[in-house]
């Protein structure tokens, strides 16, 4: 049976810190949610209080609707992943599999039938008699994942576990444990300071910072329509730029002002009540700031720049340049070749535009959904009228109900 969990105005304090506040968050029943952050923020510590290895200081936990905060780890029916495994090193793959099993006094002949068929998932059925220290990385992740699967919990837990696997293994078992995902269709807490994590695993993604939650939603959604300048910066790789700007309107008209150039607004971009003339942060996706030569018809917006330093990454360059004072970096074609201190010609898609309040850093505008799509009416809403053939089965499930934010549409 699938379950959800629901953390209700959660703190949890050490001593004069507080490494959780008010947290208040849903995992849907089946889903696969990332919890994502910088090291600090809480993350580690909400994934602990859930599996009951910390109690929360207030607030409520609930397992379904099972309120858990004064439950025993072992009677929560959760499985948890460790970063370090925590695989016994006298016992085989076989009877790291089947200890759990073992120790609830299962029969021997369910044990060898569960531990045959969890082997034959992950592909373990020829290393049954090894020891963790005969085995890689990734075959070590995998038992600690079978360690888990094996006991069918209600719940998932993960903390960082392929944070000590090398690039190209991390890659390889994020597929894997998706594909375990759609299988299994367990409800998952997956905890990861990785972005890219967060972006290719999670129907959602939850935000944390300073022990405060910043945003959920599902990936597109969080990418595309930021909540703040915190969660703007923190997902997509390499980061927004961010530069300064002034919001202005003339003859029912809105534009922003920014790099010595003037942005109108479009019409179909919605500005948030509180938003009114004066500074604003300014934000720009890499990838949407675009070397003239090969911007797309809708790059309107041209801005003059100094190179500074290009990056060949293979399949295209990061060039870090200086416009007007302000160091921004944008994607380049992999053989452009543009060199250090020439002068070149950004375009940009005024469409493409961030806008952020300068002193609070939260979201000023709502961005018109890419493809042409309806714009959501709040930042937490979820893109569900999408045609479901653009979009992977994880990415169907019921999403968030986000707070409805006021707006106005620009003329």
């Amino acid at each position: 049976m699938l379950s959800e969990v629901r953390f209700e105005g959660v703190h949890k304090i050490f001593g004069t810190e507080t490494a959780v506040e008010d947290l208040n968050l849903t995992v849907n029943a089946g889903e696969f949610l990332v919890l994502v952050g910088p090291s600090g923020c809480g993350k580690t510590t909400t994934l602990r209080m859930l599996a009951g290895l910390e109690r929360p200081s207030y607030g409520r936990i609930l397992i379904g609707d099972r309120l858990v905060n004064n439950v025993s780890p072992r009677f929560r029916d959760v499985a948890m992943v460790f970063q370090s495994y925590a695989l016994y090193p006298h016992m085989n793959v076989y009877d790291n599999l089947a200890f759990g099993m073992r120790a609830r006094g299962a029969a021997g002949g369910l044990i060898a039938q569960q531990v045959k068929e969890t082997a034959a998932v992950l592909g373990l059925g020829h290393l049954m008699k090894r020891r963790p220290s005969e085995l890689s990385g990734g075959q070590r992740q995998r038992v600690a994942l079978g360690r888990a699967l094996i006991r069918q919990p209600q719940v998932f837990l993960m903390d960082e576990p392929l944070s000590n696997l090398d690039a190209g293994l991390r890659v390889q078992m994020r597929a894997e444990l998706s594909r375990l995902h759609e299988r299994f269709r367990v409800t998952t807490l997956y905890v990861t300071h990785d972005q890219v994590e967060a972006m290719t695993m999670g129907d959602r993604i939850a935000v944390m910072n300073s022990g405060r939650l910043q945003q959920v939603d599902a990936p597109e959604t969080l990418y595309d329509n930021p909540a703040n300048t915190f969660v703007a910066g923190f997902i997509g790789s390499p980061r927004m730029n961010f530069v300064p700007g002034r919001l202005t309107t003339a003859q029912g008209a809105t534009a922003v002002e920014f790099l010595g150039v003037k942005a109108p607004l479009s019409s179909r971009a919605k500005l948030t009540a509180d938003a009114a003339e004066g500074e604003v942060m300014v934000g720009l996706r890499p990838e949407d700031l675009m070397w003239r030569r090969a911007a797309a018809p809708e790059s309107t917006l041209t801005i003059s720049a100094e190179v500074d330093v290009v990056e060949p990454m293979g399949h295209e360059a990061y060039v870090t340049a200086v416009c007007a004072g302000e160091t921004v970096t944008s994607r380049f074609p992999p053989r452009s070749g543009v060199r250090t201190r020439e002068r070149i010609e950004l375009a940009l898609n005024p469409a493409r535009l961030h806008l952020f309040d300068a002193h609070s850093g939260t979201t000023i505008l709502q961005r018109p959904a890419a493809g042409g799509a309806e714009l959501p009416r709040s930042v937490g809403e979820a893109r569900i009228d999408e045609p479901a053939e653009g979009r992977s089965e994880r990415h169907r499930q019921p999403q968030s109900r986000g707070m409805q934010s006021r707006t106005e549409e620009i003329s």
